[in-house]
């Protein structure tokens, strides 16, 4: 019988939220609580007519798009079929197996996935209260280190760290050391890009970014990444040379010229995410402050966090349980409409004694 090759079989698969409860309103894959830009599905409808065509492996109208409102040249940008294909990508491009890709405590475990998939050591370094440490993100640099991938604003944690520390944090590395920078939040944090998206310059930092989240596209499986030409170059070996559809390209270039739109989902989605956190924080949850569309909520323990997600379940409502992250005792939710978050925050203010955190 034919087996995997051992790094393949000794893995588990990525593991998605559970959406087990037919007919409840799922907040547990961080999905838009709105819809897209109107232009998005004009231009969808319109690319429908080229269906019988293979879609631009060049992505040429999207990456204008983005080049465009983000002010990057166009021929430095890939995309993927969702950032996590750029991810893998990257990953399976510049790690093997005796290096080692350095993560975060709670970062995105994509990542983790994707190391084992390449073969790759993955490391976690510590996240005091929920917050990346630059300090200890170094600390835990070894020689065979090729990948230092950082989240931020984090999922699950919904914190961030300020762009000064990131770039602290390229200066600290050792140059032959690749920085991926995952701002799949990022348009929910109020941080100026450019100063990210300037170390791309140096020529050893990759900056990705999607349209899932806040342009509400997360059905069209649409991501980018900013890299230096070099790493581009040796990255895109590994993807599908025909990875993103002709409907989804026309839908997430017109979102991108869409910018009105997109800061109203973001202002929208904050002020409903503030609301949830106030009535929650009254009622004795601890709740870290998110700068992305979801919130993590930290019960007494595991035990209280499972009681929470069956009251939920029962009222129609799918969160998403952290004990995948090392959190048992912590739910994340995802920022849906604003009936939607009163009903929980109704629900959890109604569970009496599980309020404290560890």
């Amino acid at each position: 019988m034919i087996r995997a090759v051992p790094a393949i079989a000794a893995m588990a698969g990525y593991a998605l939220a559970e959406l087990d409860a037919p007919g409840a309103v799922s907040l547990a894959q961080n999905e838009s609580a709105f819809a897209p830009s109107p232009k998005a599905l004009q231009a969808g409808q319109k690319a429908l007519a080229d269906a019988a065509l293979y879609p631009d492996p060049d992505w040429t109208a999207l990456r204008a798009a983005i080049a465009s409102v983000h002010q990057i040249p166009a021929d430095q940008i890939l995309c993927g079929a969702g950032s996590m294909e750029l991810i893998g990508a990257i990953i399976r491009a510049f790690a093997g197996p005796s290096d080692t890709v350095l993560g975060t405590e709670f970062g995105y475990l994509f990542a983790a996935t994707a190391s084992q998939q390449a073969g790759a050591s993955h490391l976690r370094a510590p996240e005091p209260s929920l917050v990346v440490s630059v300090d200890l993100l170094l600390a835990a640099v070894t020689p065979d280190t090729r990948i230092v991938f950082l989240c931020n604003p984090g999922n699950p944690s919904g914190t961030r760290i300020l762009n000064a520390d990131i770039l602290r944090l390229r200066d600290g590395l050792r140059d032959d050391i690749l920085l991926v920078v995952d701002q799949a939040y990022g348009e929910f944090d109020d941080q100026n890009p450019a100063d990210v998206l300037g170390l791309v310059t140096r020529g050893n930092t990759v900056v990705l970014r999607t349209f899932s989240k806040a342009y509400a596209l997360a059905s069209a499986r649409v991501g980018w990444g900013y890299f230096p030409p070099a790493v581009a170059s040796e990255t895109r070996k590994l993807l599908n040379p025909n990875n993103i559809t002709g409907v989804s390209q026309a839908m997430a270039a017109a979102a991108m010229q869409d910018q009105p739109h997109m800061q109203g989902i973001v202002r929208q989605t904050a002020a409903i995410a503030a609301a949830f956190t106030g009535r929650l924080r009254a009622s004795g949850y601890e709740v870290p402050d998110s700068h992305t569309n979801f919130v993590l909520i930290r019960f007494a323990d595991g035990g209280a966090a499972k009681r929470a997600d069956a009251a939920l379940r029962s009222a129609g409502f799918m969160l998403r349980g952290m004990a995948g992250y090392g959190l048992p005792e912590c739910l994340r939710a995802t920022i849906g409409t604003e009936a939607a978050m009163d009903a929980v925050a109704t629900v959890l203010e109604h569970l009496e004694g599980d309020t404290d955190a560890p």
